[in-house]
C-alpha cells in the first residue's frame, strides 16, 4: 500500500513547481488527488498524464466563491476529503517604500486569505471524515523576514499564525494543521523575482544550494500522511539550515 492509500487530498498551485512535485508523489503514494490552479492548460495537462485519480479544478483561492465549488467538486468525484495542502502562493519583491498598496493587497489575497479560505472550506468535509491533514505553506519568510518583502513576509507569518490557532481549535474535531517553511526552492516562481545564479539567499544558506520541490514535497507527504498522526501545531522548517 501506498502511504495515502485511501485519502483523498487537494493541493492548490498544482499546476507546476512545489504544487505539481505534491501533486505527483501523493498520486503514486496511492491518493486521490485534486489539483486546483489558475493555470487551466498546464493543470488540464497534467491531470490527463496521472489518469482518472487525478481531477483538475480552476481555483482562485482568494475567492471563497471558487472555494466551495472546488470543494463540492471533491466531494463529488472522490466522496470524501482527507488532506488539504495550501501551496498556491505570489510574491512581491520591492523596498519597503516602494511596496504599493495595490501590489500588498495582491500578495496577502493569495497567500493570506487564500490560505483562510482553504482551511475554513474544508472543516466540515474533514470532520464528516473522521479527521484529516492540512499543511500549509509558508515559508522561511514566516519564522524570518527578509528584505524587499514586506508584503510576502506578513502574509507567510499570517500563515504560521493561522496554523497555530487552527491546531488549537481542529484538534477535537481530529484535523491536524502544520506548516512547512521552505527556504529557497529551484521553482519557475523563483525566477519570476530572483537571479538564482547570484541569490544572497542561496549564499547565506548553509547548505549553499537551492532546494528541489520534491524535497519539499516528501515533507508535505509526511505530514500528510498517518506517519505524524501526533503532529499539530509544527512549523517545519525545510531550508537548508537558514534560519537555524
Amino acid at each position: 500500500m501506498g502511504r495515502l492509500e485511501g485519502k483523498v487530498a487537494l493541493v492548490t498551485g498544482a499546476a507546476r513547481g512545489q504544487g505539481e512535485a505534491e501533486l505527483r508523489l501523493f498520486a503514486a503514494e496511492g491518493a486521490k488527488v485534486v489539483a486546483a490552479d489558475v493555470r487551466v492548460e498546464e493543470g488540464e495537462r497534467l491531470a490527463a498524464e496521472l489518469g482518472d485519480d487525478v481531477l483538475f479544478v480552476r481555483l482562485d483561492v482568494a475567492d471563497e466563491a471558487a472555494w466551495a465549488a472546488a470543494v463540492a467538486a471533491t466531494l463529488e468525484r472522490f466522496g470524501t476529503l482527507n488532506v488539504l495542502v495550501n501551496n498556491a502562493g505570489i510574491g512581491h519583491t520591492a523596498p519597503f517604500e516602494q511596496h504599493t498598496l495595490a501590489d500588498y493587497e495582491r500578495v496577502i489575497a493569495v497567500n493570506q486569505t487564500g490560505v483562510f479560505l482553504g482551511m475554513r472550506s474544508v472543516i466540515g468535509p474533514m470532520r464528516d471524515a473522521g479527521g484529516g491533514s492540512i499543511v500549509n505553506i509558508s515559508s522561511g519568510a514566516g519564522l524570518r523576514a527578509t528584505k524587499y518583502m514586506v508584503a510576502y513576509a506578513a502574509s507567510k507569518y499570517a500563515v504560521t499564525g493561522m496554523t497555530a490557532a487552527g491546531a488549537l481549535e481542529l484538534a477535537r474535531h481530529g484535523i491536524r494543521v502544520n506548516s512547512i517553511h521552505p527556504g529557497v526552492v529551484d521553482t519557475p516562481m523563483l525566477g519570476e523575482f530572483f537571479d538564482a545564479a547570484d541569490n544572497a539567499l542561496v549564499r547565506a544558506t548553509p547548505m549553499r544550494r537551492m532546494a528541489r520541490p520534491e524535497e519539499i514535497a516528501n515533507v508535505a507527504l509526511f505530514l500528510a500522511s498517518d506517519e505524524s498522526s501526533y503532529m499539530t501545531g509544527a512549523h517545519v522548517p525545510v531550508d537548508g539550515g537558514i534560519t537555524a
